[in-house]
């Protein structure tokens, strides 16, 4: 079992590192081809942070491995919204305008409630394809709301300060300084790492699993959610020193939303024809009602305070050993 946990923490490293590489390579690509920053916001940075949750759901779906597909999901939007958003609240308050909260936190909010309603029937081929569709419904809406005029331009500042900013493991130049092929590398080397990573995690963490006799949707709730809930901890420490709660809201909600919708379609695809792949209604419920905690904390003055961040550390605390238990 020793062997299994290292090259599962191994995995996991590679993950974080590799999904860092492939979101900034991909955004500073897009940038350099002319793509709209709202594309390149919504789109390449958006999908790109849940790229983790995506591949290793994905993989773990076509192993078989159905029960860390869906608790990776369930777990990483728990954590997002309770740990994660907790922690950055109590290194300074996290804030967010009306607008954000009225469009994109409800999409997001309405995403979950889709996915766990489906997720308790069971995510099989039609289900997968019902999430697809309100993926790319969400999707339009939110290039929608980025093209006006505030948010563009609030959104293409955001866009140019990420892309300005090294990666976590980074080569001391800065990004105007690296030749133009260095971000196609970046990107491919990235998406690759991410995959050996979602592999790696997702096989180590199966047979550790069945050695220890504990249920995969419990691995895959706690050891695999955290793992790839890491680059959306590290975004959301990074932006909260610099004070912007703004992409603390929209990397979190917006996490939330791609994990549910698209996180659940690629569950139901890679499921294929065989057994559907489905959670407890104990644990749909707490990730229900954790998002609708965060979202009515935030409506309460527009923003979390550090008491109120220690009450979603609280929840998460309290929640988890009753998951844990059923």
């Amino acid at each position: 079992m020793l062997v299994q946990i290292l090259l599962g923490i191994a995995g996991l490293a590679l993950l974080t590192v590799a999904a860092d590489h492939l979101v900034l390579g991909s955004s500073r690509l897009a940038q350099r081809l002319k793509i709209s920053p709202v594309v390149v916001g919504v789109v390449v940075i958006g999908l790109g942070t849940s790229a983790p949750e995506l591949l290793v759901s994905g993989v773990a779906a076509a192993r078989g491995d159905t029960g860390i597909a869906v608790g990776n999901i369930v777990g990483s939007n728990i954590l997002n919204l309770t740990l994660i958003l907790g922690l950055g609240a109590l290194i300074a308050p996290v804030a967010a305008t009306s607008g954000v909260l009225r469009r994109e936190v409800r999409v997001a909010v309405a995403a979950v409630g889709v996915f766990a309603v489906l997720a308790w029937i069971g995510l099989g081929r039609l289900t997968g394809a019902v999430l697809a569709a309100a993926a790319l419904g969400a999707l339009a809406l939110l290039l929608r709301w980025a093209r006006e005029p505030r948010g563009n331009q609030e959104l293409a500042e955001d866009v140019a300060d990420y892309s300005e900013a090294p990666a976590a493991l980074d080569v001391p130049t800065p990004a105007s300084r690296l030749p133009g092929w260095s971000e196609p590398v970046r990107a491919v080397a990235g998406l690759a790492g991410v995959l050996v990573g979602a592999q790696l995690m997702v096989a180590n963490a199966a047979a550790i699993a069945a050695d220890l006799g504990v249920s995969e949707v419990v691995i895959g709730f706690t050891l695999v959610a955290l793992g790839t809930s890491l680059p959306e901890l590290v975004t959301t420490v990074q932006a909260q020193r610099r004070r912007e709660s703004e992409l603390v809201v929209g990397n979190l909600f917006g996490s939330n939303l791609f994990n549910s919708l698209a996180g659940g379609a690629v569950i139901g695809f890679a499921s294929g024809a065989g057994e559907s792949a489905g959670a407890g209604v104990a644990m749909l419920a707490a990730m229900v009602v954790v998002g609708g905690l965060a979202w009515a904390l935030l409506g309460r003055g527009l923003a979390v305070t550090r008491a109120e961040g220690g009450v979603l550390l609280a929840a998460y605390a309290l929640t988890l050993p009753m998951l844990l238990s059923g």
